[in-house]
C-alpha cells in the first residue's frame, strides 16, 4: 500500500453497518446485471467487488433473484423520485407535455443501466416484475401529470386528438429508450452515432415537437 492511499474497509468493519452494506452490494449487483444479464452475473463476482462474501449477500437478499428484483425495484424508485421533482401544475398544457417529455428525455440519458435492465427483464417477459409488489406502475408520477395536462388540453381544445395517457407516454419512451439502448447497433448500421453530445440538444427538441405536433393537429 503507497503513503496516503486509504485503507479498504474490512469485511468486519462493513458487517457494522448492514444499511451501507446492502446499498453497496445493490448498487454494484445492478450494473452486473444490466453489464452481463441475469444469466451472466455472478454472485460471487459481486461479492468481490463490494469485499463481502456470497453468503452475506444472501443473508441480506435471499437469492440471486431476489437480489436482481431489489435491483430492479431500486431502479424504479429512483426513476419515481426523479419525476416527483418536476413541477408543471403552472404550465401550459403544450409546455406541461413539452416538459414531461424533455424529462423523459434527460433520465434515459442519465441512467443507461435502467434502460438495459428494463430490456433485459422483457427478455424475460416481466417475470420479475410481475412477482414483485415495489413496483410503481400505475402509480408513476410521470403518468399522473401527463393525463392531467392531457386532461387540461382537451378541455381547452388545444389538443385535438383522443389519445390516452399510456400511449402517449409509450410515443416518448420508445423515442428515449431506442436512442439509448440501440446507438451501436444504429451506428453500425447507418454510421450516426445517436448519443454524440452535438445532436443531443437536436433529438430532445424532436420528441417534443413530434407528441406536441401530434396533438395539436387534426385528426383525419
Amino acid at each position: 500500500m503507497t503513503v496516503g492511499q486509504e485503507k479498504p474497509a474490512s469485511r468486519e468493519g462493513r458487517q457494522r453497518d448492514p444499511e451501507r452494506t446492502k446499498l453497496e452490494i445493490l448498487a454494484v449487483a445492478t450494473q452486473e446485471f444490466a453489464d452481463r444479464g441475469f444469466a451472466g452475473a455472478r454472485v460471487d463476482e459481486i461479492a468481490d467487488l463490494t469485499r463481502t462474501t456470497k453468503r452475506m449477500i444472501y443473508y441480506y437478499f435471499g437469492s440471486k433473484e431476489r437480489l436482481y428484483m431489489a435491483a430492479l425495484e431500486k431502479s424504479y424508485e429512483a426513476i419515481r423520485i426523479t419525476e416527483q421533482s418536476v413541477d408543471v401544475d403552472n404550465l401550459d398544457p403544450v409546455a406541461a407535455v413539452r416538459k414531461l417529455a424533455e424529462l423523459t428525455f434527460d433520465r434515459h440519458e442519465a441512467n443507461p443501466t435502467f434502460s438495459r435492465l428494463v430490456s433485459l427483464e422483457n427478455m424475460h417477459r416481466a417475470k420479475y416484475i410481475t412477482a414483485a409488489s415495489g413496483f410503481p406502475g400505475l402509480d408513476r408520477p410521470v403518468i399522473k401529470m401527463l393525463a392531467q395536462a392531457l386532461e387540461r388540453g382537451a378541455a381547452e381544445g388545444v389538443f385535438r386528438r383522443e389519445i390516452d395517457v399510456f400511449d402517449v407516454h409509450m410515443l416518448i419512451s420508445s423515442f428515449c429508450f431506442f436512442r439509448i439502448n440501440n446507438h451501436y447497433t444504429f451506428e453500425a448500421n447507418f454510421g450516426r452515432d445517436l448519443v454524440e453530445p452535438s445532436r443531443r440538444e437536436k433529438y430532445r427538441q424532436m420528441i417534443g415537437d413530434v407528441v406536441v405536433q401530434y396533438l395539436t393537429s387534426d385528426p383525419d
